[in-house]
């Protein structure tokens, strides 16, 4: 699986990756282990970059990229995953689509910290995103 990461992303990754680290496209829907959101409307519209100085069990499928990434994702995102992927940043965000169109179009970076969401979290949050 490949994706162009467009030189905007690039510029604007470039503060936000070092070299060593992995990355992880995951979803971003509630149905991550990465994700904070307790449910989504959006199921698979919703995606987001994860760091992690360590590779992910779960995160074995490697995304051939331009700008020399260590980038992953996982067999749970690649259903939502289309041809022609790549990240673009616009306007002040963000966004991933493919030869489809735009996928989501305000994405975050995060460093992966999975201990920290919890069942409590996922649920309270759950009732206030839809």
């Amino acid at each position: 699986m490949k994706i162009n990461i467009k030189d905007t992303a690039r510029d604007y990754l470039a503060e936000k990756i070092s070299p060593d680290q992995y990355v992880f496209l995951g979803l971003d829907d509630g149905s991550s282990k990465f994700s904070k959101l307790g449910g989504s409307c959006s199921v698979g519209g919703k995606f987001q970059l994860v760091l992690s100085d360590q590779p992910d069990a779960d995160y074995t499928i490697p995304l051939e990229n331009n700008a020399g990434y260590k980038m992953f994702t996982s067999k749970e995102e690649t259903p939502y995953l289309e041809n022609g992927l790549y990240l673009q940043f616009n306007n002040a965000a963000l966004g991933l689509g493919s030869d489809g169109g735009l996928l989501d179009g305000a994405m975050r970076v995060t460093k992966a910290d999975p201990s920290q969401i919890t069942k409590a979290d996922m649920e309270a949050l759950g009732g206030k995103i839809c």
